[in-house]
């Protein structure tokens, strides 16, 4: 993990093609089935996957709280390499327009997912953010390697 000027950057190398990952990363029905932290889970996601499309994720925290959406634009695609895309809470006083890349980069025995997280107001945020995304990669490996 990498933390500098208010951003964040982490690696997990998964034993899953870097095809099969971008599905996962790209595909509404399978996204909601990883994109899980601890005590939240996705309830919905409705992606417009193309360069100035937009998504928007419902999550809920678990067991049956009530839902909170983070919703973007994505900046760049280029399948199976790199998904960037903006990422902005709808709840007051969370981080706002914040840009979250995504690499998918071959290496022996799988794929490496760099996330980087970035624009980020305060290092508060960058701390929060850390430890959600840490357990999406969790979730993402326990996911694409439990089939």
């Amino acid at each position: 993990m990498v933390m500098s000027d208010a951003s964040l950057t982490l690696r997990r190398t998964i034993r899953a093609s870097r095809a099969r990952l971008f599905r996962l990363w790209t595909e509404p029905a399978e996204l909601v089935k990883w994109f899980n932290a601890p005590e939240h889970g996705l309830a919905s996601a409705e992606l417009d996957l193309r360069v100035g499309g937009t998504y928007r994720l419902g999550m809920r925290k678990l067991p049956d709280g009530e839902p909170f959406y983070v919703r973007g634009e994505y900046r760049e695609i280029d399948p199976p390499k790199r998904i960037a895309f903006t990422w902005t809470w709808d709840s007051p006083g969370d981080a706002q327009n914040t840009l979250v890349t995504v690499d998918l980069i071959e290496v022996p025995g799988g794929t490496e997912v760099r996330i980087t997280h970035e624009l980020f107001a305060n290092q508060k945020q960058v701390e929060s953010h850390t430890a959600g995304w840490s357990a999406i990669l969790e979730s993402l490996a326990e996911y694409s390697e439990g089939e």
